[in-house]
């Protein structure tokens, strides 16, 4: 029983040190998003902006997506942190184009309408549903 705790063990550095990168690039993307919208999600939030809360949560579920199939599929540390970069770039790319789209999007977000959070939320999932399988080839 002690030899079988500690085999299942046995993982537990390269759980904590893939968990860590992948916690770390959540936070590193959730600022960077962050900077880059121009309606101060963090603040919206605060203020019980539920639109702001949608729009945000679904970004943050579209690069978790991806990321959670890096670290399943990578066969490196460095290798699962540049497919991490990918999903973030994607991300990224997707409110850009959002942006495009609906041009008032930021303004619509902030100002609490939750049609617009609802499709950037699931325009940021079902991407990164897709970045995530794109990413099991190799």
């Amino acid at each position: 029983m002690v030899q079988d705790t500690l085999y299942s063990l046995g993982g537990f550095l390269d759980f904590l040190i893939y968990f860590g990168l992948g916690v770390v690039l959540m936070g590193i993307f959730w600022r960077v998003y962050i900077w880059l919208t121009p309606h101060d999600e963090m603040a919206l939030v605060r203020e019980n902006n539920v639109a702001a809360a949608i729009a945000l949560g679904g970004a943050l579920l579209g690069f978790a997506l991806p990321m959670s199939s890096a670290i399943t599929h990578s066969q490196t540390l460095i290798d699962c942190a540049v497919w991490g970069v990918v999903s973030f770039v994607m991300q990224v790319l997707t409110f850009v184009v959002m942006r495009f789209a609906l041009p008032h999007l930021s303004e619509r977000i902030a100002k609490g309408e939750a049609a617009a959070a609802v499709l950037v939320a699931a325009l940021s999932i079902s991407v990164g549903l897709i970045n995530a399988s794109a990413m099991t080839y190799w």
